[in-house]
Order: structure tokens, then C-alpha cells, then sequence
């Protein structure tokens, strides 16, 4: 007896992956939004960037926070950006078909990466 072999995942499959990372996109989103708020200071009604009482270590300190803050939003953003490809895998129903192998990856991988374009054994391989 002959196994089948799947070639991609079914439409209530499909449908589970695009609730995780609807739900995903939703939490990356807001705290894009906060590091963006952080860099711009729209979150706050102090006087932080007009006080003439800064000394040089704190606008040190700030200028290095606002560094991490845009490195922090940069990563994020690129994080919803794969995140927004892999909803237009699902509607394509290419969801977590591995671009390397053309095997389907792992359902356990996709829930936990579930903007993962590659099975393990290609991402392993490509460390090395």
C-alpha cells in the first residue's frame, strides 16, 4: 500500500496558520508602534528635548537609547513585513511548502515560526 505524500497543507490548515499569524502580526504591529513612539517621544508631554539642563552623559544615554530603539524597530518591521508574505503564501496556498526542498515543513516549526520559509534540515545545513 502506497502512502501519499502531501504536497500542501489543506484550506483548514491553511486557515489555523493565518489566525496565529493575524494574531502575531497584531502584537508585532503595537510594538512597532512603540518603538516608534519611543524614537519620536510622541508617547510623552514632558520637556525631555527642551530641558537646557541636560548634562552630557544623559544626552549620551538618550542618543544611545534612541540608537537601540531604531535598530529594535528596524528588526520589527521586517518581522511584519515576513509575516505579511506569509498571509499572501496562504492565500496562494503555498504556506509552508520549503523553497529549498519543496517539502512541506513541519506544522510544529510553522507554530512556532510561522513565517519560516525553509524546513529545519535546510536551515541547519545552512549554518554550517
Amino acid at each position: 500500500m502506497s502512502e501519499v505524500v502531501k504536497t500542501r497543507y489543506s484550506d483548514e490548515e491553511l486557515a489555523e496558520f493565518k489566525q496565529i499569524i493575524l494574531e502575531k502580526l497584531e502584537k508585532a504591529k503595537a510594538d512597532y508602534d512603540l518603538l516608534r513612539a519611543t524614537i519620536t517621544h510622541t508617547a510623552s508631554n514632558d520637556t525631555e528635548d527642551t530641558s537646557p539642563t541636560f548634562k552630557v552623559l544623559e544626552e549620551g544615554a538618550a542618543t544611545l537609547s534612541k540608537e537601540e530603539s531604531g535598530r529594535l524597530a528596524q528588526r520589527q518591521l521586517k518581522f511584519i513585513q515576513h509575516l505579511e508574505a506569509a498571509l499572501v503564501r496562504i492565500e496562494n496556498k503555498t504556506y509552508g511548502i520549503c523553497r529549498e526542498t519543496g517539502k512541506l515543513i513541519p506544522k510544529e516549526r510553522l507554530r512556532i515560526v510561522p513565517h519560516a520559509t525553509l524546513c529545519i534540515e535546510v536551515k541547519e545545513h545552512d549554518k554550517k
